[in-house]
């Protein structure tokens, strides 16, 4: 994900065929233009999964997208996030497409207007811009180091309900285990305006 992050050289284009959950959102929102089907479902929220902190530069890419008090919103409740409400609140940049073949014919369309857009090489330089104004308040290395840290403990520390979710999905167990409510994430605001 952090080449994606760091790539300067092109547009890039996240099209959600399909419902996208915890590691899978930041994944998308990774990318310059984010779009996807009328009937695909976001959920964000990590925490059904027995605490799961989560690893995916999400504490980056979240609040980039909608702010610190929405992103701390959509990670703590277990809502999932229509496309509507997705491009009201910034997860998406639209939505289209009421079949698969219609979707993947407009994002297409999409992708060719924006390669021979003639603002695209100014969009460039504001991405490579933004890029650098971000990394020099926090750099990627550190939102990293940091979500590792809280995922290790997850994985290795004394709460189990990491072990006992997974156990319960792989052997379809049924819902997951009761979750121990994890502390507040606090998103430090370092969303540059491009």
């Amino acid at each position: 994900m952090q080449e994606i992050l760091e790539t300067d050289s092109h547009l890039v284009i996240s099209a959600l065929q399909g419902d996208a959950a915890a590691g899978g959102v930041p994944l998308a929102l990774a990318a310059d233009h984010v779009v996807a089907r009328e009937d695909v479902v976001l959920n964000p929220y990590y925490q059904h999964m027995g605490g799961l902190y989560g690893s995916e530069y999400w504490t980056y890419l979240l609040p980039r997208r909608v702010g610190a008090e929405q992103a701390a919103a959509l990670t703590q409740t277990f809502t999932p996030v229509g496309t509507r409400r997705a491009v009201g609140l910034g997860l998406l940049d639209a939505t289209f497409g009421d079949s698969l073949a219609s979707f993947n014919a407009q994002v297409r369309g999409l992708a060719e207007r924006l390669a021979r857009h003639p603002d695209r090489e100014h969009w460039l330089e504001q991405k490579r811009q933004a890029r650098a104004r971000d990394e020099a308040v926090k750099p990627l290395s550190v939102y990293r180091t940091e979500e590792l840290a809280r995922s290790h403990e997850c994985f290795f520390g004394s709460d189990r309900s990491y072990h006992e979710a997974r156990r319960r999905f792989v052997y379809k167990l049924g819902a997951p285990c009761a979750v121990t409510p994890a502390a507040p994430v606090a998103f430090q605001a370092v969303v540059a305006q491009a």
